[in-house]
């Protein structure tokens, strides 16, 4: 196969992924996000945001720099002249999961798969070349190593793309959206992104929903904000902030809502949103609809 018809199938694959709305970006040669151009490396950068891919913020970059946060469902786009160089040059196709709604438990060994089949459910599964990603229907925050050779890629994250996979995905389950919550990420400084926690049936005792009814409100929640990635996006976090919090007017508490706020504020951020704008948005939607959010816990 020569490098000319490989770029064409990369980009192909790329193209039909935008079709179905999932938001893609090119890898190069060794699997991983191109470099940032000169106007986006430098802190600040030149081009106005998105110092590196885990932090997210505006760029008028027509490049794919920034690795997840270039990721893109235009096909005007992925075809651009822009991007044409790094398609040249690519080998591999990645996505942003939480862009597309769900996911990716990455197992990366055989005990990691091990441990998957006898704790997890069953879902969609891919093979990789060391192991399998289950793919599941809802977002998360990102988290590596929440156990030996276990990667959680959801919001700020990608994942390589190796097909469709076999079998049915099934709803994001609280076995895994509870793994990364006594993790600390290797190398974590000041300014890395706060890891912010899992709504689960544990902190909301005095809850009066099920727990499919609550994630199935805050999945397709996330997914209205995370589709604003122009513009909009905090707006759409207070309008889903106070949803949510209506309700939950009637219960007796606590339904957790502290843990809901936080996965809103995430996926605002996902998308650009600064830390704090997102934060305000989600109390002010909380705030209109008359509920209270414990002060000690609020992200």
């Amino acid at each position: 196969m020569t490098h000319d018809s490989t770029t064409g199938e990369h980009l192909q694959q790329a193209l039909a992924l935008v079709a179905l709305g999932v938001p893609v970006l090119p890898l190069r040669e060794g699997k991983g996000p191109f470099g940032n151009c000169r106007d986006c490396t430098g802190t600040p950068p030149q081009c106005g945001g998105r110092p590196n891919m885990k932090s997210a913020g505006t760029c008028a970059c027509p490049r794919p720099c920034h690795g997840w946060a270039a990721a893109s469902t235009s096909a005007d786009v992925v075809t651009s002249a822009a991007w044409a160089t790094a398609w040249h040059r690519a080998g591999a196709v990645a996505y942003h999961p939480g862009g597309a709604g769900v996911t990716v438990v990455d197992l990366d060994n055989t005990d990691a798969v091990a441990w998957a089949r006898e704790t997890l459910p069953v879902t969609r599964t891919v093979a990789t070349t060391r192991g399998e990603h289950w793919i599941y229907l809802g977002t998360m925050q990102s988290a590596n190593g929440v156990r030996p050779g276990v990667d959680i890629k959801s919001l700020m994250a990608y994942a390589r793309w190796l097909g469709p996979g076999e079998g049915q995905m099934v709803r994001l389950p609280e076995t895994v959206t509870a793994l990364p919550r006594y993790v600390v990420p290797a190398g974590a400084v000041a300014s890395s992104p706060v890891p912010r926690a899992a709504w689960t049936r544990a902190v909301a005792t005095g809850c009066r929903h099920t727990e499919r009814y609550v994630r199935t409100g805050l999945d397709k929640g996330v997914a209205m904000v995370t589709g604003h990635r122009e513009q909009g996006a905090a707006s759409q976090a207070f309008g889903v902030a106070r949803f949510l919090g209506s309700l939950h007017q009637q219960c007796p508490g606590p339904c957790g809502l502290d843990a809901l706020g936080d996965e809103i504020v995430g996926a605002a951020v996902s998308v650009g949103v600064p830390d704090a704008y997102a934060e305000r948005a989600v109390e002010r939607g909380f705030a209109e609809a008359g509920v209270a959010v414990p002060s000690t816990q609020k992200a």
